[in-house]
């Protein structure tokens, strides 16, 4: 399939053509919810913790004798049933992440790639490359119509537009290796450069 390359100050630069395999595919919402889940839950911090009625502090005195009171049977203040006792089956430290191959993580990207082309959201430009001015690229952005976009470049991106891109809000720049599923769906407008759909290509192949 073909699509029209543009550059940045909204020329056209040519055609390019991009691979079935990568930008053709039938979205599947199952897939890029799987991949979602795998990505939020390695990134969730679980550092969630309570106290158990052996890490809080009070005495392991019993408070009153076994028999005779009429009340139920107690050893310690630190029972959860008493205000500023242990917590009964609460949160611990752990790790939220779970196994995903990486055959179906690469699959999760072919579809999140081919839900924006289906969405007509998929822009191609020559090259993300910018003289270091937040001014002027948000004035291009503007007139591009770009609201909420990701841009993916190639290996690596190129300096003086990162600098530029940094305090535009709802703009994003990757290199190749960091597109990811969550990010590319997140944002209204996928971008990616020349450089990035040969990267892709080769990364995803």
């Amino acid at each position: 399939m073909k699509l029209d390359v543009i550059k940045l100050d909204g020329g056209k630069a040519g055609s390019i053509d991009l691979d079935e395999a990568l930008f053709g595919l039938e979205p599947r919402a199952d897939i890029l919810h799987r991949v979602v889940r795998w990505q939020r839950n390695n990134a969730q911090a679980g550092t969630h913790k309570v106290k158990t009625r052996s890490e809080v502090s009070y005495s392991t005195k019993k408070i009153y004798r076994q028999k005779g009171t009429g009340g139920a049977r107690h050893g310690a203040r630190s029972a959860p049933i008493f205000r500023g006792g242990g917590v009964y089956k609460g949160p611990v430290v752990r790790s939220h992440g779970h196994e995903l191959t990486k055959k179906f993580r690469k699959l999760g990207l072919r579809h999140a790639l081919s839900a924006k082309m289906k969405a007509g959201a998929l822009v191609i430009i020559d090259e993300a490359t910018s003289e270091g001015k937040t001014a002027a690229l948000a004035k291009q952005i503007s007139s591009l119509g770009w609201k909420r976009a990701l841009v993916i470049d190639g290996a690596t991106v190129n300096e003086n537009f990162a600098q530029a891109a940094r305090n535009i809000e709802g703009l994003d720049i990757l290199p190749t290796m960091g597109a990811n599923v969550y990010d590319i769906l997140k944002r209204d407008t996928l971008v990616i450069t020349k450089a990035g759909i040969e990267a892709l290509e080769a990364r995803l192949k």
